[in-house]
């Protein structure tokens, strides 16, 4: 399943949903489950996954977009979470590049692969919404979900998960999120939100939005843009009321 980042020359197929994909009474499906399909499949999809990456690379493709981009708002050595890793392709490429760096994905096939071909970040199996059953020391410079984890997550889950990642940033660090808004750049029928509500979802968490783009080359966003790359900040210091 191809998935455009608007802009990048290769999709990014990364999971990072939340909730059961089993689809039984009472469960939470996500959506990336819904275009998946059976949770058999996932160790195939996985290695097919990092094979298609590893083809266009050779062919001359740059997979590198996302990395580059946050690679470029970091001093050296920062740390960076990245969730809903998948097959790890972006936090591996920030660890060669001098990062600390953590993978989070609900999708054990996929960090499988990771863990394989990436053994530099340190690998966690989990779910985005319960971030804090992980296990994860708070203090991260950069917090990126690059493809589309967070339109693909679980109905209702988005401003849970994104209050989670907030909570793990350091005061001044960023949470960088691509995300499809057009059936063009989503393996969906239509898009489940917009930018608005994403910013809303950002702001109850305490972000503040930095800058917005309409690929992670940094082409200027237009409200027509199929796709949207968004970086929100922890304050360094308390928000405070307006009349203060």
């Amino acid at each position: 399943m191809d998935r455009d980042t608007g802009g990048s020359p290769i999709g990014d197929g990364d999971t990072g949903r939340t909730g059961d994909t089993g689809g039984g009474p009472g469960e939470r499906r996500d959506r990336w489950a819904e275009v998946t399909g059976a949770r058999d499949a996932s160790g195939r999809y996985a290695e097919e996954y990092a094979a298609r990456f590893a083809r266009l690379a050779a062919e001359g493709h740059d997979p590198h977009g996302e990395a580059r981009f946050c690679d470029a708002l970091l001093a050296r050595g920062s740390r960076v979470l990245d969730a809903g890793c998948g097959t790890g392709r972006v936090a591996a490429r920030l660890a060669e590049l001098g990062h600390a760096c953590t993978g989070v994905d609900v999708d054990p096939a996929m960090l499988a692969v990771a863990r394989r071909t990436a053994p530099g970040p340190d690998w966690h199996l989990g779910d985005l919404v319960a971030l804090d059953a992980v296990g994860l020391t708070p203090g991260y410079d950069l917090a990126v979900a690059a493809g589309n984890v967070i339109p693909l997550l679980a109905p209702g889950t988005e401003g849970a998960v994104i209050g989670q990642i907030a909570r793990l940033l350091r005061p001044g660090g960023l949470l960088v999120v691509g995300m499809g808004l057009t059936p063009e750049h989503l393996p969906l029928e239509e898009a489940p939100f917009g930018v608005e509500e994403y910013d809303e979802w950002c702001a109850t968490a305490g972000l503040e939005r930095h800058v917005r783009y309409a690929t992670w080359e940094g082409d200027p966003f237009d409200p027509d843009a199929g796709y949207a790359v968004s970086v929100h900040a922890r304050p360094a210091e308390p928000l405070l009321p307006e009349h203060l």
